[in-house]
């Protein structure tokens, strides 16, 4: 099975300055676009300090240049990876415009108050939800889970606060690359990819302004 991929071409003339603002022209179309059910979801990989990987699907919470964010259990098993090894990998699959953004860097935990912020925004069932769920960890059956919101639900009704779990909060990924990728077809794509220059300058062929990051363009 193969689709051939019909789209306008990427050049390295048409890119932001730099990764997020670039990212946040792209999260404007996907976001616009009723093809994408979840724009914000993405494929989350960690590994063990040696070398097993580990993926699963996560929200993104939010972004600034400063980082992606995303929430999760610490105890859970991509916290602990990231508490032993925190090299991670981001992977926004937008297939139906032909196009990924995969990202690389270091995560490293919010701070308390930007968790706790963000934890009161969430819908009432959710914030039990955190508390109910033992992230990754093995359980006998969905009843037992039931059975522990049921019973959160109870000591915690809809207009009571309910306090953020103490193992609970958020991941800030600060990249180290960030690839744009075009599909084309006859597998010709585009791939643009923002390196962080380690000299903070913009290396050949990056737009003008780029400050800290270089482009490359990668063979598909």
């Amino acid at each position: 099975m193969r689709e051939q991929y019909r789209t306008t071409e990427l050049s390295v003339a048409d890119l932001a300055p730099e990764p997020i603002a670039q990212f946040t022209r792209w999260f404007k179309d996907v976001a616009n676009s009723p093809a994408i059910h979840e724009p914000n979801a993405m494929v989350v990989s960690t590994a063990t300090p040696d070398g097993r990987p580990s993926s699963r699907t996560v929200l993104l919470k939010h972004y600034d240049e400063a980082g992606f964010v995303f929430y999760t259990n610490y105890a859970s098993r991509k916290g602990g990876e990231l508490a032993a090894n925190p090299h991670i990998s981001l992977l926004f699959p937008w297939h139906p415009l032909a196009r990924q953004v995969i990202v690389t860097g270091r995560a490293s935990r919010t701070g308390r108050d930007e968790t706790v912020a963000y934890f009161r925004t969430r819908p009432h069932g959710s914030q039990l939800g955190a508390w109910a769920s033992h992230q990754s960890s093995v359980i006998e059956s969905r009843d037992e889970l039931l059975a522990r919101y049921a019973e959160l639900a109870a000591r915690y009704p809809a207009d009571e606060q309910v306090p953020v779990p103490p193992e609970w909060g958020g991941f800030r990924v600060v990249p180290d690359t960030v690839e744009f990728w075009q599909g084309h077809e006859n597998r010709l794509h585009d791939r643009l990819r923002y390196v962080r220059a380690e000299d903070g300058g913009a290396g050949d062929g990056a737009p003008d302004g780029a400050g800290a990051w270089r482009v490359e363009r990668l063979s598909p």
